[in-house]
């Protein structure tokens, strides 16, 4: 087995180093016979993303989107042409568990599965409201067999990726269009509170729809 870990990044130099560093240590726990790589796409990046990625010994590609479909699209068929068999997505202001590929693993293991749709929890709320933190917890099931969709924690089969046509170039949920393409297809997706990564509550968001822009909504009382 192969895995790609591929992450977008749009001018993310404040937290580039520590996705990656969260990465290479999930990396480390896997055993000698699985590999594992990080793959950055720079998608019209005009700071220091490049050079820190570089810096961290990460190989990376450029593109010219503005778009986290196309960025991610791009950067999965190139590892997919590498030879992955299995890809794992996340974001570049997210922080993976050291036991996140692990945990993939071990659900591969214990029942095959041609995706796995992980959770998210928020990496601070110092500067969100106490309402605004009641509402998301209220609204979010941490539990095996959620339905939430995050492409900062989203993994899957290089076979079934191709056979769906993979992400569309989307410049948001392009997550939420993948998936939709896997359960009309009839795919085994395993839905996991195991598979955990840590995401930032900022609220300047990428792109218009994103995680930032719905942490946004919660504080001015919009959902």
């Amino acid at each position: 087995m192969e895995i790609a870990i591929v992450i977008p990044a749009h001018n993310e130099a404040l937290t580039i180093s520590k996705c990656l560093a969260s990465v290479q240590t999930a990396i480390k726990q896997l055993p000698s016979t699985i590999s594992a790589y990080p793959l950055v796409v720079l998608d019209s990046c005009s700071d220091d993303t490049a050079t820190l990625v570089k810096s961290a010994g990460v190989e990376c590609i450029n593109g010219d989107y503005r778009s986290v479909g196309r960025a991610r699209d791009l950067g999965i068929r190139h590892a997919i042409t590498r030879g992955a068999t299995w890809l794992a997505c996340t974001d570049a202001d997210s922080i993976v568990t050291a036991d996140w590929l692990v945990q993939q693993i071990t659900h591969i293991s214990e029942q095959p599965t041609d995706m796995i749709c992980g959770v998210v929890s928020v990496d601070s709320w110092a500067h969100l409201t106490p309402k605004t933190r009641e509402d998301y917890i209220a609204h979010y099931r941490d539990m095996m067999g959620h339905r939430h969709i995050h492409g900062a924690n989203l993994s899957f089969s290089s076979d079934a990726y191709l056979s769906v046509g993979g992400f569309a170039p989307l410049p948001c949920h392009e997550d939420v269009e993948l998936v939709k393409k896997f359960e009309a297809q009839g795919l085994d997706i395993t839905w996991s509170n195991r598979v955990r990564v840590v995401t930032s509550s900022r609220l300047q968001a990428r792109t218009s729809e994103g995680f930032a822009a719905f942490l946004m909504d919660l504080e001015k009382g919009n959902l």
